[in-house]
C-alpha cells in the first residue's frame, strides 16, 4: 500500500513533535548548566547571555557529590552483578528443568512486578529493623541494606526475562555440551550464555538502571555518609537559594554512565529485551 502524501506529512509532524518534546529539556538543561544563577533565577533565555563553566566545578564542593558518585557506582554495581549471577542459575533452572512448584514460582516472581514499589517500603524496612535487632546486622542506613531493597525489584523481572531467553535456545544444544562431558553447569557457562549475550547485558542494563535512578527507598534506607547520587541532588535546594545552574550541570555528570552504557550496548539491550519478552 503506497504511501499518500497526507500520511508522509503526518508522520514527519510527529517524529518532529517527539524529537522537540526528547531535544529540548535536553537542550535547556545544557543551556542552563552554562549560565550563571543570576541569569537562570530570572527570564529565560534560549542563549545565555555569559558562558560559564563554573557550575560543573562548584557542584563538587556544594554538596558532596563525588561521595554520593561512589555511593551509587558501588551499590548499582553490586545489585547489578548479583541480580545478574541469581538470574542466570534461576532462569536456567527455570528453563531446563521441570519440577514441583515451577509454575507457582514463575508467576509469584512475575506477579511482584504489578504492585508499587512504596508498597515494599514499610514492610522492608521494618525486616531490616528487626534483623538489626535479632542479628545485630545493620541493614538500615547501609550500602548492603540498599543493595538487597533494588535486589528486590530487578531480580524478579530478570529471572522473567532470561528464563524466556534460554527458552528460546534450543535444548540440542545442552545435550550436545553434555556428550562433550560437560554437565549441566558446564552447558550453561560454555554454551547457554554466549549465546544468551544479549539478554544478559539487557538483563545488567535493567539493573543497573534500576539501581541508579532510583530516590524512593534511597532517601529512606540512606544517611548522609551512604546517600545516593539521585537523593544528593535534592541537597542543591537550600533554605537561602536553590542552585538551579548546578542542579543541571550534576544532572548531565550523572547521567553520562548510563547513556555511555546504552549507546554502547543498546543492539544487545534491545535485542535482549525483544526474544526475552515474547516467549
Amino acid at each position: 500500500m503506497r504511501d499518500t502524501a497526507s500520511s508522509k506529512v503526518f508522520r514527519l509532524v510527529v517524529i518532529a513533535l517527539l524529537t522537540a518534546f526528547t531535544v529540548v529539556p535536553i537542550y535547556v538543561m545544557i543551556e542552563s548548566s552554562l549560565k550563571p544563577l543570576a541569569d537562570v533565577q530570572s527570564t529565560f533565555t534560549w542563549w545565555p547571555s555569559q558562558v560559564t563553566t563554573q557550575p560543573f566545578i562548584d557542584m563538587w564542593s556544594t554538596v558532596p557529590l563525588a561521595n554520593y558518585f561512589l555511593n551509587s557506582v558501588i551499590i548499582s554495581t553490586a545489585s547489578t552483578v548479583l541480580s545478574l549471577v541469581i538470574a542466570i542459575f534461576a532462569a536456567f533452572a527455570v528453563s531446563r528443568f521441570r519440577f514441583t512448584g515451577r509454575s507457582v514460582f514463575t508467576t509469584s516472581i512475575l506477579s511482584t512486578q504489578m504492585f508499587p514499589g512504596i508498597l515494599f517500603l514499610l514492610p522492608l524496612f521494618l525486616i531490616f529493623v528487626n534483623i538489626n535487632q535479632t542479628l545485630g546486622i545493620q541493614l538500615v542506613g547501609t550500602r548492603l541494606g540498599l543493595i538487597i531493597t533494588y535486589l528486590t525489584f530487578s531480580l524478579p523481572f530478570s529471572i522473567w526475562m532470561l528464563s524466556g531467553y534460554f527458552d528460546g535456545i534450543p535444548k540440542e544444544l545442552d545435550e550436545a555440551a553434555q556428550v562433550d562431558g560437560n554437565g549441566p553447569v558446564g552447558a550453561l557457562f560454555r554454551v547457554i550464555l554466549p549465546a544468551a549475550r544479549p539478554g544478559v547485558i539487557a538483563v545488567a542494563i535493567y539493573s543497573f538502571m534500576t539501581a541508579w535512578g532510583e530516590v524512593l527507598f534511597a532517601s529512606v534506607m540512606t544517611t548522609d555518609q551512604n546517600r545516593t547520587l539521585a537523593v544528593g541532588l535534592q541537597l542543591y535546594s537550600t533554605q537561602v537559594n536553590v542552585y538551579w545552574n548546578q542542579v543541571m550541570a550534576a544532572s548531565l555528570v550523572v547521567s553520562i554512565p548510563v547513556v555511555v552504557a546504552f549507546l554502547l550496548l543498546q543492539r544487545n539491550f534491545v535485542a535482549g529485551l525483544t526474544a526475552g519478552a515474547v516467549k
